[in-house]
This record gives structure tokens, C-alpha cells and sequence, in this order.
């Protein structure tokens, strides 16, 4: 430290110097306008010292920095009075002792001797630190050119050259004041290190979140640019407005609509949306399927449906053969609509086996009702999402299988054909059965939200028919819903009349052929039914008859012929040998031998009972594939015979030294169902009191150990199969009677049908 002096003071506001510092500021506070000059009359020589609060008119000692500035004053400038701008340059670091205050503000105080750095390893590797950041620092800092960095850093002295650095970065007054305080020049040096360090830091991230901005700002230029084109390009193709156009159609379809108000309301602020989304989000594009979707939607367009009922009943009449029950639902309910305008309707399920035309009827009903017919598959849909619609809350998101068919159908009031509804499947996607059930009820589907959609669609005008083979796999709710209709087998007289009036006509015009090229006789027809297809259907009939004519139309080419009829003799020489053989009854009656009537898929068979008796343990042997099912028919009909022992003249433990053996041909073939507990019964009866059965009877029925005889199903099928096989006498369950009123007359036309409700009353007619 020096001795004490006195000089003029000018405190300083947000600027601190340094030693070797060159600098000009503007000075406009009377006291400092007085100091200057009061130091012009000097040594030209002044101390600066920074204040602390920058709002201070009048600072005191207490508002100053202890360490300040001895500066020369090398010009003055007169601005605007009373405004000077000074150039100074920085000579030394001084300590401010004490403040005096007259017309300017004087200090007392001690000039501060700067000390040589010591040059060692560490200072050596200081420096080069303090260069190469600052060399960094200046890359990073445009307004810092890189002559000036190596103008500095060519200093004389470690200490001119750490100043020179901290005066030429635009630091916060306190940070610079830090340094200026300083005295230990190795401690000053590491403190500048520091502070570089943390700039450079700054800097490098200021110049990344430069970058991303500009890189933002020129993607806006860029997309501004391509729109500007793309309007050049529309107003060339014609579309002038591009966005806007599209906006404004579906603003006009909007109106265009009678849709409810919150549907309405929904849409108009989707519209709204899209015009506030950049066209380059993807989310434009699913926001114009989400709107197109819904104003597809026939909100209020609906066909006029048929009042006149004979119109009804001709086409369906047109159309089908038969199937009088389906026809006259649909009437019936014609008839109430013309009524009651605002009733329900109905949901029906058509069940059969398959071929016998539930699709083809679904599409005459359309037809019949004035409806748009639509068709919608669930043969395998696992997906509720299917039912229900797709949430829109991924990317592919869609509506499901109802909104779509709705919109194809462009009414709100077409006939839905669900096909195949007993083939759906739940898994871990979801139940689409369970989602079907409030589409297929009557008090909910007026309005039914589809997941994607998120708006209510009314259903309720909707005439839905669904299709099934089995109603074992629809699950019980679901079935509630539906009213059964019953498409059963076709008989062979209805077969052949669905031959002549629709599959051959059908089939000659698929082939080229006429009527005069070609004639299948009615014997031939009934020959092809009876010997080469064993169906419910007639789909097998169909390809038959399209063998048919290919053969013939090879025939006729080859050997030049105008014409072919074909007769049974012919259908022989196309399709080969008949592939279908049934049971005829048995010659005369035998001893423990019964012949049962069985349904299966493809409609009626007999089923012939064995039984044979031997001596033995009391073994009961059953064979012939039987299913549980006929197993504990065979059992309970045991127990039955062995209670009622002395009515049928048996000796006392009688089945111990006896071996029963039942069988039904043919083995490979699996039989299993509710029927044939009184034709086993009764076979076993013949086979124990060797009494033989009437070949002319054959029976369907099941039994209790009591000997009471339970109700089946399937009885127009049995009956068919009786009179192919030649039987002309059935007994059946007592309960069946009203089953049996519902069959048409020409199916029971030369049959005998025999109720009965218990075993005894079987026994009356059985035996020979």
C-alpha cells in the first residue's frame, strides 16, 4: 500500500472499470461536472468507483465499493448541456478511505501496488487455460472480433492481460467488482477462469436454443412458402380455396342434415377445430375422416316402405318355395306397421341348417318392405371393437361394422342381415355378443353410440334379421332379444319343386343354355335328390345340376347334337353311381331288432337298434360310437325293464345270468341325442321275451326309468326319413302332437302317427 492522497471522485452507475481499460462515458451530474473539471486543473487524474444502488442521485461512502479506479482523463466532449462524454484510460486500483462533499465529491485514499505473478507451472498453466477460453469465448460471441481477442492476450503482463479480459465481457456489475477486488492475482486469475468457464457454458446454450429457434422459424417460412404455392396451384386446378372449400361443404352438409342439436354442436366445433390445426398435422387428416364420417350418416334419409300387402306376398312368393312360417311373420308384421306407424321392428333370427336359403329370404324380405338391404358378416369376429367402433385415440381408428353398414346402406331405416350370428367368439379383445346386446334391443338402440363416432345414432328404425345353424352357441341374453323362426330341412317334393322353378333355370342361364337345348326330366330331378345329395339344402343340389349341364354341354359339342334331355338313366352316365343309399325297412320282423328315427344336420335318417342276448354275468355291453347321451337312455331303459320284471313275465334276476350287448350300426359313424330311449327299450324287451318287432313301425322318443316318454325334436325330418325308408307308422312322445299340427299336410301324407306317454303305451304297437 501507498500513502494517503485526496482527489476528486465521480461515482459510477452499471459500470465498473479497470486498470489499462480504455473507455468513454457520459457524465450529467452537476457534482461530477465539477469533478472533472476540478481534475483538469490537476493531474488530469480522478477516481471512479462504482455504486452500488443505480437509482441513487446523492450516494454517501456507504453507497460506494471499497475498491475503485484511478483514471487519466485523456478527452472531454460537450454534448447537450450539461452532458459531458469523457475518455479515460485506467491507470491503478485504489482504496477509498473517506468521502468528502462540497461542490464535488473528493476521496481520500490509498493506491493499490499491483505484485508481479510469480512464474511457475501453475500460473504458466492458468494463463493458457484463461487464453484458450477466452479464445472460445470469442468464437461463441460475435461482437468480440478475434483481432481484439489476440490483441489482448499479446499483453505485457499476466495482470494487464486478466484486467483487458474482464472488462471486454458484458458481465453483471457485482461479477466485475469481484475481480476488481481482487488482490491476490493468482486467486483473481482462478476467478476469471471461472467466470469464463461459466459464459462459454451460457453461450453454447443460448447458441442451441438459437438454433432451434431459427430451425423453427424457418420451417413456418418454409410451410408459408409451399402454401403460397400450393394456392397458385389450386387457383390453377380450379380449387381456389383449398382448406376453406372442404370446410365450407361440410358447414353445408351440416345444415343440410336434420340432425340432433348435440350431434350438431359436436361437429360444428370439430369444423372449427380443423380450420385451426396446421394442415401438416396428422391430425388433419383424422379429423376429415372423423367429420366425413359422420355427415355420411343417413341421419334423416329413409325409403318408403310397402303398405300394399299383396305386393309383399308376391314377391316373397316369387322368390321362395315354401318356408310359410317366415312368410307369414313378415306379413304379420306388415300388416300392424300399416296400423301403428310408430311400433318397433322386430329383430328375427332365421335357424336351420345350412343351404336352406336364410340369406337368400333376408334379401326377398328387403325386397318385400321397401328396404336398402345391407349385409354384415360375424363369422369369426373375435374384436368387440368390431360391434362397438374403434376409440379415437390412436392413429387407424375406426367405425365399427353398424355405423359402416348404416352409411352404405344411405337410410336409417334398412334391413341388417347379421350373418352367421352363432359363430362369434369372445377372447381377450373383448365380447362382441355382449356388445351386440343393446343394438338388438328395442328399448336402447334408439340411441346407440359408436365408439369412434362418440355421438348417439338412432337404430331403432332399423329391421334387423340375423342368421344361425345352432342356437346352442348364442348365448342366452342375446338369444332373449331375438324371435326364432324355425327354417327346417326341405322335403323332397319342395326340393324338387325349388329345382324346376329356381336352381335349374338358374343353372342353364349360367351355362348358355335354354330350355330347348336342354331338358332335365322331373324323374331325373328326383332321381339326382334322392340318390346324390343328402342335405337340409339344396346347395349340393345346385352343383349337381351344374354338373349336369357342363356334361351335357360337352355332349352336345362333341357329337354335334342341337339338344339333350336327360332322364334317370343319364344322370347315372354324368354323375356316376349314386352316392347316396338309405335304409329300407327290414324284409319281416325280428327278435330284438328296432328302427329308430334320428335328426342330424343334414336332415332325417333311420337308425336301426340291435340287441342281442346271451348267456353270461350280467355284463351290459354298448358299441356303435355311442355319445353319453344314448348311453344313459340305454341304462335308464334297463332300469325300467327291471322294475316292471312280472308285467313283462321275466324270471327273478334275470340280467345276472344274462349278458345284454346293444348295438347301432354303423360303428365308425358318432351318435349321440335325446331319442332313442324307447326304440332301445323296446329292443331289449323283444330281445328278452324273443318277440319279434313289426318292420312296418319305426319310433322316436326318450324314456325315464319310470317308463314315462319325454318330447323331442326334429319330428318333420324323422317323418321324412320314415317314408324314404318305407315306414309309413311313427310313434312319437304325446307332447309332440302340437309339433306335429304345425307340419305341412303333404309331409304327413300316408303316415300313421301313434302318441304316446309312457312305455306301455309303445308296447301296444310294437310287436308283431
Amino acid at each position: 500500500m501507498t500513502e494517503r492522497k485526496q482527489m476528486p471522485l465521480i461515482p459510477l452507475r452499471g459500470l465498473t472499470v479497470f486498470p489499462n481499460m480504455i473507455i468513454h462515458f457520459d457524465v450529467g451530474r452537476d457534482k461530477s461536472v465539477k469533478a472533472i473539471e476540478a481534475a483538469m486543473l490537476h493531474d488530469e487524474e480522478l477516481l471512479l468507483v462504482t455504486q452500488k444502488d443505480t437509482k441513487l442521485e446523492e450516494p454517501e461512502h456507504e453507497d460506494l465499493y471499497e475498491i475503485g479506479t484511478i483514471v487519466k482523463v485523456k478527452q472531454i466532449v460537450k454534448l447537450k448541456p450539461p452532458v459531458l462524454k469523457v475518455l479515460v484510460e485506467g491507470i491503478k486500483r485504489a482504496k477509498l478511505l473517506e468521502v468528502t462533499s462540497k461542490e464535488y465529491m473528493e476521496g481520500y485514499i490509498e493506491e493499490i501496488e499491483e505484485e508481479e505473478l510469480e512464474v511457475t507451472l501453475e500460473t504458466e498453466a492458468l494463463m493458457r487455460t484463461v487464453g484458450e477460453l477466452f479464445e472460445s469465448y470469442a468464437s461463441l460471441n460475435t461482437k468480440l472480433s478475434m483481432d481484439m481477442v489476440y490483441s489482448i492476450l499479446g499483453g505485457n503482463s499476466p495482470v494487464e492481460v486478466i484486467d483487458l479480459i474482464i472488462a471486454n465481457m458484458p458481465l453483471e456489475v457485482a461479477k466485475k467488482q469481484a475481480v476488481l477486488e481482487c488482490l491476490d492475482i493468482t486467486k483473481r486469475i482462478y476467478k476469471v477462469v471461472e467466470l469464463l468457464q461459466e459464459e462459454v457454458e451460457l453461450l453454447k446454450i443460448q447458441k442451441q436454443i438459437y438454433n432451434k429457434v431459427k430451425d423453427n422459424i424457418d420451417q413456418t417460412q418454409k410451410e408459408y412458402y409451399l402454401r403460397e404455392q400450393l394456392k397458385v396451384i389450386q387457383e390453377e386446378l380450379g380449387d381456389k380455396d383449398g382448406l376453406k372449400a372442404d370446410v365450407d361443404s361440410y358447414k353445408q352438409k351440416l345444415n343440410e342434415h336434420q340432425m340432433p342439436e348435440e350431434v350438431k354442436a359436436k361437429i360444428e366445433r370439430e369444423i372449427n377445430r380443423l380450420m385451426k390445426i396446421p394442415s401438416s398435422s396428422p391430425e388433419t387428416s383424422m379429423l376429415r375422416t372423423y367429420i366425413e364420417a359422420v355427415l355420411d350418416l343417413p341421419w334423416e334419409k329413409s325409403t318408403e316402405e310397402i303398405d300394399d300387402l299383396k305386393v309383399a306376398e308376391d314377391t316373397l312368393e316369387r322368390d321362395h318355395y315354401g318356408l310359410t312360417q317366415v312368410k307369414d311373420r313378415i306379413l304379420d308384421f306388415l300388416a300392424v306397421k300399416n296400423f301403428s306407424r310408430s311400433i318397433e321392428a322386430p329383430i328375427l333370427c332365421l335357424v336351420g341348417p345350412p343351404g336352406v336359403g336364410k340369406t337368400s329370404i333376408a334379401k326377398s324380405i328387403a325386397e318385400a318392405t321397401g328396404r336398402n338391404y345391407v349385409r354384415i358378416s360375424l363369422g369369426g369376429v373375435r374384436d368387440e371393437a368390431e360391434i362397438r367402433g374403434h376409440r379415437r385415440t390412436y392413429v387407424g381408428a375406426m367405425p365399427g361394422r353398424f355405423a359402416t353398414a348404416l352409411t352404405q346402406a344411405h337410410s336409417n331405416n334398412p334391413l341388417m342381415l347379421l350373418d352367421e350370428i352363432d359363430k362369434m367368439m369372445g377372447d381377450f379383445r373383448g365380447d362382441p355378443a355382449a356388445a351386440l346386446l343393446e343394438i338388438l334391443d328395442g328399448a336402447q338402440n334408439h340411441s346407440f353410440r359408436d365408439h369412434y363416432l362418440e355421438v348417439p345414432i338412432d337404430l331403432s328404425k332399423v329391421l334387423f334379421v340375423a342368421t344361425a345353424n345352432s342356437l346352442s352357441t348364442i348365448p342366452r341374453p342375446l338369444l332373449d332379444r331375438m324371435e326364432i323362426i324355425e327354417v327346417s330341412s326341405y322335403t323332397s317334393l319342395e326340393k324338387l319343386q325349388i329345382a324346376e322353378r329356381y336352381l335349374v333355370p338358374k343353372e342353364l342361364k349360367k351355362h348358355g343354355l335354354t330350355k330347348k337345348t336342354l331338358k332335365i326330366s322331373e324323374e331325373a330331378l328326383k332321381y339326382v335328390i334322392e340318390h346324390y345329395t343328402r342335405e337340409a339344402g339344396v346347395r349340393n343340389l345346385e352343383r349337381q345340376i351344374g354338373t349336369l349341364c357342363r356334361k351335357a354341354t360337352r355332349e352336345m359339342t362333341t357329337e354335334s347334337k342341337k339338344s339333350v334331355t336327360i332322364n334317370s338313366k343319364k344322370v347315372q352316365n354324368y354323375l356316376g353311381a349314386p352316392k347316396v343309399n338309405y335304409a329300407e325297412k327290414n324284409k319281416k320282423p325280428q327278435v330284438g331288432v328296432v328302427r329308430g328315427l334320428a335328426w342330424t344336420a343334414v336332415g332325417g335318417d333311420t337308425l336301426s337298434i340291435e340287441v342281442n342276448v346271451m348267456d353270461g354275468k350280467g355284463s351290459f355291453e354298448l358299441t356303435g360310437n355311442m355319445g353319453n347321451v344314448m348311453k344313459e337312455s340305454a341304462k335308464a331303459a334297463m332300469s325300467f325293464i327291471r322294475s316292471k320284471r312280472e308285467k313283462l313275465e321275466l324270471k327273478e334276476n334275470f340280467y345276472q345270468n344274462i349278458d345284454i350287448h346293444i348295438h347301432i350300426p354303423e360303428g365308425a359313424v358318432p351318435k349321440d341325442g335325446p331319442s332313442a330311449g324307447i326304440t332301445m327299450a323296446t329292443a331289449i324287451i323283444s330281445a328278452l321275451t324273443n318277440k319279434p318287432v313289426r318292420n312296418d313301425i319305426a319310433m322316436t322318443g326318450e324314456v325315464t326309468i319310470r317308463g314315462r316318454v319325454l318330447p323331442i325334436g326334429g319330428l318333420k325330418e324323422k317323418i321324412l326319413a320314415a317314408k324314404r325308408a318305407g315306414i309309413f307308422e311313427v310313434i312319437v312322445p304325446k307332447e309332440n302332437e302340437k309339433n306335429i299340427r304345425e307340419i305341412d299336410a303333404d309331409v304327413l301324407d300316408g303316415v300313421k302317427v301313434i302318441y304316446a306317454e309312457t312305455m306301455e303305451d309303445v308296447l301296444e304297437h310294437v310287436f308283431a
